[in-house]
């Protein structure tokens, strides 16, 4: 009997997909993309015939012994409320409300992923927005979160959806806003695929093939290839080097000895420490592009009446994960993005003179430090509130540069290819337009680095898709407290490795250096987001005679102590948004000492000179994660930021 049994089963194993099946790309209310060869595929039983019906075109195809098919229609006009209709044997797909448009992919990160009505990145007058979204022939569809080792070809989706004031809700802004440019001005179904994750890496969206052959990913990529197949073997891997990795960490780290936390003891003597003020991020100090941790400390006094009583320590959100102690008490953890922290101190902890509150700080991608507020810093009991911003020593722990051990979470969107494998590789071939794209806050600790990322990524797709389509990208908006000398910024860095992605052909990048918030990395305007975006669209792939960028960087030359900047895509003439002087600009000398420079406009070129640099060689425009400035073109379109010289940068 059980051999018999056995001998079913193991046929029922063998004979394949019973079942015509499609991926949820493929639903009613779908837009194919216009005017291009449309894949259209799916699972159906082995060795049958497949056929596909649109409009006047009947197509068929037989399904490989692993029952996938696919058919190529001829491409297609603009149109809508058609009928796609698959047939195998006596099984039938029938797809309703079908339309032909313009079809994009917008993927990246939080900016990208944040949806039009929400309540933790909002849009400025988001509601109102939604109330008015009623556009039957934009179509929306999500591509839900999958991060996985290995490229798959499926994906979860609810399918695509007409743009509603209810279906737009959950759907990215940014893409939402681009969309309805393109639809007002081209009149024509525009399909919007959403395939976003926030907080993400741009490795994660490269495949291993591509990021195979960038030094900095080969051994990753090589490690990723050797892991177990299934997720528990893979999983066991990962808690052994984690426990690895954390063992590194607690070795290399000058603040740990054993398991004694010695730097966050109260009888420290902490002579030799740098000062910081907080909150802040520490690569506007030495520390530079830094990753792994950092000790801050501050000392306090508190008023006789409150000595030995229960506290509570407030501090501002940290990037990525903090530690706190009170005179060597551990008080609290967290790594919850965004989020000030409220720690208990517990009665007989805090005595009158002679406090300290030490921080550990570990950064493990990006900026580190705390973002924020100076009010986020405190201490208090009752009602009484000791001021505890401003000026912290500082000292670092342990250097991730040294901890060799990188364990591979699975499901983790941050493994490099994962999110590639995982929301990408499935969207293949399915024709598109282009991609719109929003990312890089995560990467902005390897700028540097980003420079050949980028570019690989973006020629990575078009490399999976067998064409060169419009790639029209973000470049990051202003960010975080403003800079009250120029410094070196790795945000100015991150920027710059974006701008040099335009040297890619069908390449162009949105400027939004003056639409960011100090204290919110998702900033609200994300209307001129989707606008600028769009010009980039309506000019390039549409043709549409339209003013699309705002002043970019062109030459330069030094005359008489000062420097005359050049630029592209002046339009009708440089211009400032405020109607005031030029801000923005900087410049050193040979010594790479900068100071605030004056600029003034002359015709569709800046003057650039300064007082405290009477033999010039380097200008710098809007050189900051959150710079003032406020150089435009006549199309009101803002400039990007630039340097002139070659200087070695901070994330190098």
């Amino acid at each position: 009997m059980w051999l018999a049994l056995l001998i079913v089963s193991l046929w029922g194993c063998n004979k394949g997909p019973t079942e015509l099946s499609m991926l949820p790309l493929f639903s009613d209310n779908m837009v194919l993309q216009q005017k291009k060869e449309i894949p259209i595929w799916g699972v159906a039983p082995a060795g049958t015939k497949v056929s596909v019906s649109f409009r006047k075109q009947h197509v068929e195809a037989k399904s490989d012994e692993l029952g996938k098919w696919v058919v190529r229609l001829k491409p297609e006009k603009a149109g809508t409320d058609e009928t796609l209709t698959i047939k195998c044997k006596n099984l039938k797909k029938e797809f309703k409300n079908v339309a032909v448009g313009e079809v994009w992919l917008a993927s990246g990160q939080s900016n990208m992923e944040v949806p039009l009505v929400n309540n933790w990145g909002i849009v400025n007058n988001d509601k109102q927005e939604a109330s008015n979204a009623n556009y039957s022939d934009i179509r929306l569809i999500t591509i839900n979160r999958n991060a996985t080792f290995s490229p798959v070809d499926t994906i979860s989706s609810a399918g695509w959806k007409p743009c509603t004031p209810e279906t737009v809700k959950d759907f990215s802004a940014t893409a939402y806003f681009y969309g309805r440019e393109l639809y007002n001005e081209l009149n024509v179904p525009i399909g919007l695929i959403q395939s976003a994750w926030g907080g993400t890496v741009a490795e994660a969206w490269t495949s291993a093939e591509s990021l195979e052959l960038l030094e900095d990913f080969t051994d990753v990529v090589h490690k990723i290839n050797g892991l177990p197949k299934t997720a528990e073997e893979q999983m066991s891997v990962f808690e052994a080097d984690d426990l690895q990795m954390h063992l590194e960490m607690a070795k290399s780290d000058q603040g740990i000895a054993g398991k004694d936390t010695i730097f966050a003891k109260r009888e420290l003597s902490d002579a030799g420490w740098s000062t910081m003020s907080l909150p802040g991020l520490w690569e506007s100090t030495e520390l530079g592009a830094f990753d792994g941790s950092v000790w801050f400390r501050k000392h306090f006094d508190v008023p006789s009446e409150f000595s030995g009583k229960e506290m509570m320590l407030n501090i501002a959100p940290s990037d990525d994960f903090d530690e706190a102690w009170v005179n060597g008490k551990k008080v609290g953890q967290s790594g919850f993005w965004g989020a000030p922290r409220h720690y208990k101190v517990p009665a007989g902890v805090v005595r009158t003179v002679g406090n300290v509150v030490t921080v550990r700080v570990s950064d493990f991608q990006g900026a580190g430090g705390f973002n924020g507020k100076p009010e986020d810093f405190s201490i208090t009991c009752s009602d009484w509130t000791q001021n505890l911003s401003g000026d912290w020593l500082i000292f670092p722990g342990y250097n991730a540069l040294n901890i060799k051990t990188q364990p591979l979470k699975p499901g983790e969107p941050n493994n490099p290819t994962a999110l590639f494998n995982g929301m990408i590789a499935p969207l293949v071939p399915y024709a598109i337009q282009g991609v719109i794209w929003y990312q890089g806050e995560s990467n902005t600790g390897k700028a540097w680095q980003y420079r050949n990322l980028f570019s690989a990524l973006i020629q990575d797709w078009r490399a999976k898709w067998g064409y060169e389509f419009p790639f029209y990208f973000v470049q990051l908006a202003n960010h975080m407290p403003r800079n009250t000398k120029p410094v070196d910024d790795m945000w100015a860095e991150l920027r710059e490795a974006q701008s040099l992605a335009l040297k890619l052909p069908n390449t162009g990048m949105a400027v939004a250096i003056d639409i960011g918030e100090a204290d919110d990395i998702h900033p609200g305007n994300k209307q001129d987001v989707g606008k600028r975006l769009a010009l980039w669209a309506l000019n390039k792939t549409y043709q549409k005679d339209i003013p699309f960028s705002g002043p970019l960087f062109k030459s330069y030359e030094t005359y008489n102590g000062k420097v005359i900047i050049d630029f592209d895509n002046t339009y009708g003439g440089l211009l400032t948004s405020n109607g005031g002087k030029v801000t923005g600009f900087s410049m050193a000398g040979f010594d790479q000492k900068f100071y605030w420079a004056n600029a003034r406009i002359d015709g569709n070129s800046i003057i650039v000179s300064c007082d405290s640099v009477p033999d010039p060689h380097s200008v710098r425009y809007a050189w900051s994660s959150n710079p003032e400035c406020n150089l435009i073109n006549s199309a009101n379109l803002p400039a990007s930021p630039f340097r002139t010289d070659d200087w070695e940068l901070i994330t190098k």
